[in-house]
């Protein structure tokens, strides 16, 4: 098939690439000469421009968005839905808000043009590894271009979830998820490293991935992580997020669904970024307060 892709990062460059090696006919986009010039020598057609991408595709054209969630994505959407012609196709591949994804579908279906979204997991091993895709959007459309998915997705690893939004809304649980499970690994392995015992993390982590019930991709990440630094010393404590954490905690809230384990996990990422916060400070003072406790002072 042929399509048009936009953003061309740090997983959009590999899906390009994979695209191309699965016989998919590319034109690539991005604001970086340098990212472009990449995706031409991997096999796509290098443009300059948004405008260059529509001319170059053939009716009904597909254009594939992999660019930041928010302000970049609507800007790109608006442009494109000025540009584009009833039967063409939007995918955006990003992490918008499903929200985001109902609204845009219901504007661009003004224009008969189709809008879908695919919430996309797979990081910088997709290239090798494929990525796992969940599909929302017009049924009929979705499976039309299933020869898209297919090349990029591994055998299994990709799914129609429902209409507009649904596709992004499963992967902004699977993020959700994600920061549970990366909390749990973190906490654990702390422990074992300031334990009574002189335990190899990176043999550890290892060694859950041969029938433990704790064996994931995220733990062969750590045990790979621990293995170029054991003591993690080249990294600072300061975790961010992309947003995903907390649209799953406000839609806990939104549906009384209680969510401990999550919230906790985007609650500690926030932690991370403050540098002697001001409630540990107050803990402290309220002890020297009522119990006369010492306190450290800076």
């Amino acid at each position: 098939m042929q399509l048009g892709f936009v953003g061309l990062g740090k997983m959009g460059l590999n899906m390009v690439t994979r695209l191309v090696r699965g016989g998919q006919q590319v034109t690539a986009f991005d604001r970086s000469p340098d990212a472009v010039a990449r995706a031409t020598a991997a096999g796509a057609h290098g443009v300059d421009s948004l405008d260059a991408v529509v001319a170059s595709l053939s009716a009904p054209r597909l254009v594939w968005l992999m660019v930041p969630a928010g302000p970049p994505t609507e800007s790109i959407v608006e442009a494109l839905r000025d540009q584009l012609s009833p039967g063409d196709v939007i995918i955006d591949g990003g992490n918008a808000h499903f929200h985001d994804d109902v609204r845009r579908a219901g504007m661009l279906g003004q224009k008969q043009i189709h809008y879908i979204d695919v919430g996309t997991s797979g990081g910088i091993w997709g290239l090798a590894e494929g990525y796992c895709l969940m599909v929302g959007g017009d049924a009929d459309v979705c499976r039309r271009l299933e020869p898209i998915f297919l090349v990029l997705a591994p055998p299994g690893g990709y799914l129609y979830v429902g209409g507009p939004g649904a596709g992004h809304y499963v992967k902004m649980i699977h993020n959700g998820i994600e920061y549970g499970l990366m909390q749990a690994y973190a906490e654990g392995f702390e422990l074992m490293q300031a334990g009574a015992y002189e335990i190899d993390l990176a043999q550890v982590a290892r060694l859950w991935m041969h029938g433990s019930v704790v064996r994931s991709w995220l733990l062969e990440l750590t045990a790979r992580a621990l293995t170029e630094d054991g003591e993690l010393a080249q990294l600072k404590g300061y975790v961010e997020d992309s947003g995903e954490g907390r649209w799953t905690l406000q839609e806990g809230i939104d549906r009384a669904i209680p969510l401990p384990v999550i919230t906790a996990a985007v609650f500690t990422r926030f932690r991370s970024r403050e540098d002697n916060p001001f409630a540990e400070r107050l803990l402290a003072a309220l002890r020297q307060q009522f119990g006369g406790h010492a306190v450290k002072k800076s």
